[in-house]
């Protein structure tokens, strides 16, 4: 899905207001003192992602974000967008070499912090600099996409605060295994996601159907081909138009299916569940049919366990009986 404040606007904003320059003096102090007692030691690889809990909240990100940009992964178990960003953001985070620490947060067992940072909808991404709390995206996202806003954090980090990471010690203990052996479908999926970042989208829905060819239940080939198919659906199109035509025609299905989409990619779930099923609800027939079966390829794009999923398909079961 397409992420939400991929541009990093707020990162730039931040630097404009007083906040700012108080967190880089926070920081500055912090280095200083940390320099006094001989500085900060290399890390293992595998140190560079960590779980937190509210507990240890100020302890792991707050204080540390002094140091190096804390990236937030706000998730949970039933949340199926989250099973491929989650490892996806560790993968990064270990590739940046302490350019920036990821943090996991299960938002289940830690509701203040979700209540704390404003968070409607999981999987979502924040950013901690120097003790300022910055939005980067809701929603899974292709990863060239991840990376770009990455290299934004991390250039702001850098020239804004002077975080220029903490080092990592390649040959410390817990570092990822390299030698696991490539499951049957890896190099299928691995062809996927290198479609995904060259913008090849009809490449990676290719790749995922191949999967899904010899095991239609394929979670993550099932969740990648729905998300690569509703972003071929919503490429180059124009938004502004597709929402204009869709308030102007609320009984045209076919307009109010297009605006779901964009509703979705934009991280507005309910929204896009709500617009369909009130479809269904004032239809009949081929249109109902049209409004039914592009609801169900979005309860794929967000993951059946998902409670909102599970909401709208009990309204939807309401619209139809």
């Amino acid at each position: 899905m397409q992420p939400r404040n991929m541009s990093m606007s707020g990162v730039v904003d931040l630097a404009a207001v007083k906040a700012a320059g108080e967190a880089k003096a926070k920081a500055e102090a912090a280095r200083a003192e940390a320099a006094r007692h001989g500085g900060t030691p290399a890390v293992a690889p595998s140190a560079l992602v960590i779980d937190v809990d509210e507990a240890g909240f100020e302890r792991d990100v707050l204080q540390r974000s002094a140091e190096v940009p804390v990236v937030i992964d706000f998730w949970a178990e039933w949340c199926e967008p989250c099973k491929q960003l989650s490892p996806l953001l560790e993968r990064l985070a270990v590739e940046y070499n302490g350019r920036f620490l990821l943090a996991k947060v299960d938002v289940d067992a830690n509701q203040m912090l979700m209540q704390q940072f404003g968070i409607q909808g999981i999987p979502a991404v924040f950013a901690v600099v120097a003790g300022q709390a910055l939005p980067l995206f809701q929603g899974a996202a292709p990863e060239a996409q991840i990376r770009q806003t990455l290299d934004q954090l991390v250039q702001v980090a850098e020239e804004r605060f002077g975080l220029t990471g903490i080092q990592v010690d390649p040959d410390a203990g817990g570092a990822p295994s390299a030698g696991v052996p490539a499951g049957p479908y890896d190099a299928l999926l691995e062809a996927a996601m290198s479609a995904l970042d060259a913008g090849d989208l009809a490449g990676a829905v290719q790749a995922y159907k191949n999967v899904l060819v010899d095991d239609p239940e394929h979670p993550e080939a099932k969740l990648g081909l729905a998300q690569a198919e509703l972003l071929s659906r919503v490429q180059g199109v124009d938004a502004q138009a597709v929402r204009k035509n869709a308030a102007d025609n609320p009984a045209d299905v076919a307009a109010q299916i297009a605006a779901a989409d964009l509703d979705l990619v934009g991280g507005h779930v309910q929204d896009a569940f709500g617009r369909l099923v009130d479809a269904v609800r004032r239809t009949a027939g081929e249109d109902r049919d049209a409004a039914r079966l592009r609801l169900l390829e979005l309860f794929e794009v967000i993951g059946p366990e998902d409670p909102r999923v599970t909401a709208a398909r009990q309204a939807l079961a309401s619209a139809l009986f």
